[in-house]
């Protein structure tokens, strides 16, 4: 399976541009399309009082419909972080409870217009990343943080990075309780949720305090989620830290939300060192409150070849992320729903498309989920790439370059193959060295 690069519309419009891309990830031998819905393109003001949108709907059927032609599953994302504007205006969309019931009737017009066709489904993608850049940081959208931090928007990151991931699950707990009341058992379909996991070693392995902060560092980020969906509540070091400030689920929502998925969708892409942060000094905010301090590098050698600011190449975390999720959580089923690593972004274009670090990040990363399956027992039933062509990557713009194909932003949006498409199609049509075991991977 390999994953499309859509962030809200942009890689599907550019997919509506040319109707020939499913065509070529059929000839690739991808058999899963994973894409996201834009919920101001089926209901414009955010709700169903400003009515539905008729073209967008036509607009997703017609994608779909193509998918499904050329034998290709569609995975559908129901939120990617774009929430509509007439929102975010009324009530500011996700700081508010309100966008619960909201976030239902959006799911639901998806459910009952495309369900027949997608028989997969996920409610969120990486809330974490939601929650921590638009609310703690405020470097996304909608760029609200304490005034202390100098964002686009004054908001509280103290407060509102929490409220807003509890919302989140609140939402997710509702699309998933209504999906499996009223669509599962005639549309024969399943639905789960997308987390992002960052891995983490102890900078120092002998200390106890970095020890425990590694632990923090992976709860503030991946157990923030994980723990609700299975324990019914946040981790314990998040509330001893967090305090009143987290919010607290009733016992029915608590009881309610274990289980609320039938997969979970896994993005990887990194990891780093954590180390305790002894620094009591510092103001609330999500920013601090898990007292670690994060960082790539360990007497001054870098975990993994740095690919950008934020991502480092280290394979080995992804093996130790899924077994740390099969040990901790016990989950039943698991498809990787990102992986992937941008190109240098000081490179000409002939090296662009000769991705050799791609191709060897991809190699590398199939031959640790191949141990995880196969030596570990983790159950992981799919595997999508970020992303199928280049694309517009959030506040990066069309700067830095995800895609296996090339796309020329200066001429018509022309697709080239790099290396890694060329290397994954053999791959996935067996003909690639080494492939015939991890093909397995690619075709369930």
């Amino acid at each position: 399976m390999i994953k499309d690069g859509s962030n809200g519309d942009v890689a599907i419009d550019s997919y509506h541009l040319y109707p020939n891309d499913s065509s070529m990830m059929r000839t690739m031998g991808v058999d899963a399309y994973r894409f996201s819905i834009s919920w101001s393109r089926i209901l414009p003001s955010g709700n169903l009082a400003g009515g539905l949108n008729e073209e967008g709907i036509q607009y997703y059927n017609n994608f779909i419909d193509d998918l499904i032609a050329k034998g290709i599953q569609p995975y559908a994302t129901l939120f990617h972080w774009d929430v509509p504007q007439a929102l975010e205006d009324a009530y500011d969309g996700f700081v508010s409870p309100q966008i619960v019931d909201d976030f239902r009737d959006f799911a639901d017009v998806c459910f009952w217009k495309f369900g027949d066709r997608v028989k997969n489904w996920i409610t969120l993608n990486e809330p974490w990343s939601f929650s921590s850049t638009g609310y703690g940081h405020g470097t996304y959208a909608p760029g609200r943080c304490s005034p202390w931090q100098n964002c686009t928007r004054s908001g509280d990151s103290s407060t509102e990075p929490y409220l807003v991931s509890h919302h989140q699950l609140l939402a997710h707990l509702a699309a998933v309780e209504l999906y499996r009341k009223n669509y599962q058992a005639c549309q024969e379909g399943i639905i789960g949720i997308t987390l992002l996991g960052i891995w983490y070693e102890p900078l120092n392995a002998s200390s106890r305090q970095d020890i425990d902060a590694q632990k923090r560092a992976i709860d503030f980020v991946y157990g923030w989620f994980m723990d609700p969906l299975t324990n019914g509540d946040y981790p314990r070091n998040m509330r001893d830290l967090v305090g009143n400030r987290l919010p607290n689920f009733t016992t029915d929502e608590s009881t309610r939300l274990i289980g609320s998925f039938d997969f979970l969708g896994l993005n990887y892409y990194t990891a780093g060192y954590a180390t305790y942060d002894d620094n009591d000094t510092r103001p609330d905010s999500y920013v601090y409150d898990s007292k670690v301090i994060t960082t790539y590098v360990r007497d001054g050698i870098p975990i993994g070849e740095n690919a950008s600011s934020w991502l480092y190449i280290y394979p080995l975390g992804f093996r130790n992320l899924l077994n740390y999720t099969k040990m901790t959580y016990n989950i039943s089923l698991i498809y990787i729903t990102e992986n992937g690593v941008n190109d240098d972004e000081n490179a000409d274009s002939p090296q662009i498309i000769n991705d050799t670090r791609r191709v060897k990040y991809l190699k590398d990363h199939l031959c640790c989920l191949q141990k995880s399956i196969f030596e570990d027992d983790v159950n992981v039933k799919g595997y999508f790439v970020w992303s199928m062509m280049d694309n517009f990557e959030w506040v990066d713009g069309y700067t830095t370059r995800f895609g296996i194909n090339y796309v020329d932003y200066d001429n018509n949006l022309t697709r080239t193959p790099k290396s890694s498409a060329i290397w994954l199609q053999g791959f996935l049509n067996g003909s690639t060295q080494s492939s015939t075991s991890l093909k397995l991977i690619a075709d369930q």
